[in-house]
């Protein structure tokens, strides 16, 4: 019998050699995929869409400030800091700003969405998760009509209806805390109710729903194991609510809280109707007066027959255009932030 020589089985290189790496699976289903003709079409109309989008924002701002520069130039004012009177007969010298309307615009949106806040979250916390099912799908659906009621009811109810109402609570506030700026006598008459006070309360009614709307959905969406073992635990519903629920949908809240506030900075026909206008400066007293960015610019549509006196109340505009943005913007930028964490 022969016996194999160690040596003839060579150095061991080919036994050593390492196999050959598998080529990886995709995990993309349509990375080899044909892409169909529906597909490509479907594609082409959502970036199509997409585009057309903020190619008609970007063509909104330009027209905007297209047509107020010529204005600005014939403003003999500061257009940021001036507070006074709009004067826009001579043309060839225009006094006009934005310092009240600004502030007159915030603090009545702000008001409204201080009060708005508390009440929206009650009623999303108890659609979702004590109302009985046969009782908040009424509810539900009852809160949603209140979006549907013209900007005019709201403004003719707030007026000759609530304001009525409210007289005894504003003329009580203004008596016995007017020692407190928000509190004292202001621009409009406290009895009369053409107030902020008046008006931010309708204005709080309004952008109720869409407050209502939004943390509702959010809140259902809040993942039912999570729920049931905090039941498990022994967790109260509270207990529930305020550990599971809460954590799960602030963003979707703080989303809708900035979708209702933009929807109170654009309010035009209802703030016209209650507010009153005043010829004094603005005192950020709950009881005055005085004209939003949109009542001023619906109030003065008799002057657009005349390009530069139009452009002035486009200037106007344009910055309520880019206010909207900016609480937008800080709206995402608090979602992404709440969804990083």
């Amino acid at each position: 019998m022969t016996i194999p020589n160690p040596a003839d089985a060579g150095s061991g290189e080919a036994l050593a050699s390492p196999f050959p790496e598998p080529t990886p699976i995709s995990t993309d289903p349509s990375r080899n995929a044909t892409e169909r003709p529906g597909d490509r079409i479907f594609r082409g109309l959502a970036q199509g869409s997409g585009i057309f989008v903020v190619a008609l924002i970007v063509a909104i701002g330009a027209f905007l400030l297209w047509r107020a520069i010529p204005a600005l130039a014939r403003n003999e004012e500061n257009f940021f800091l001036y507070g006074g009177n709009w004067v826009t007969t001579d043309t060839s010298a225009m006094h006009f700003g934005i310092f009240d309307l600004l502030q007159v615009t915030v603090f009545v949106s702000v008001f409204a969405l201080v009060l708005a806040m508390p009440v929206a979250l009650g009623i999303a916390i108890f659609l979702t998760q004590y109302a009985p099912r046969r009782v908040a799908g009424p509810l539900a659906y009852m809160v949603d009509l209140l979006a549907a009621v013209p900007s005019i009811i709201y403004g003719v109810w707030g007026l000759y209806v609530l304001a009525p109402v409210l007289k005894p609570v504003a003329l009580w506030l203004n008596q016995n805390l007017g020692w407190l700026f928000l509190f004292e006598t202001g621009t409009a008459s406290v009895a009369g109710g053409g107030t902020i006070f008046t008006a931010g309360i309708v204005l709080a009614v309004m952008i109720l729903p869409i407050i209502t709307a939004v943390t509702r959905e959010v809140f259902v969406q809040t993942p039912r194991g999570q729920v049931e073992a905090a039941l498990a635990l022994g967790a109260t519903r509270w207990e529930v609510v305020r550990t599971t629920v809460l954590p799960f949908g602030m963003s979707g809240y703080i989303s809708g809280a900035m979708l209702g506030l933009g929807r109170a900075l654009g309010e035009t026909i209802a703030l016209l109707i209650i507010l009153r206008g005043t010829q004094q400066a603005f005192g950020w007293s709950l009881f005055d007066g005085g004209y939003t960015f949109a009542s001023l610019i619906a109030a003065t549509a008799s002057e657009f027959n005349d390009q530069f006196k139009a452009g002035a109340y486009i200037a106007a505009g344009l910055v309520l255009f880019i206010l909207t943005f900016v609480v937008n913007s800080l709206a995402r930028a608090a979602v992404a932030g709440k969804s990083a964490k």
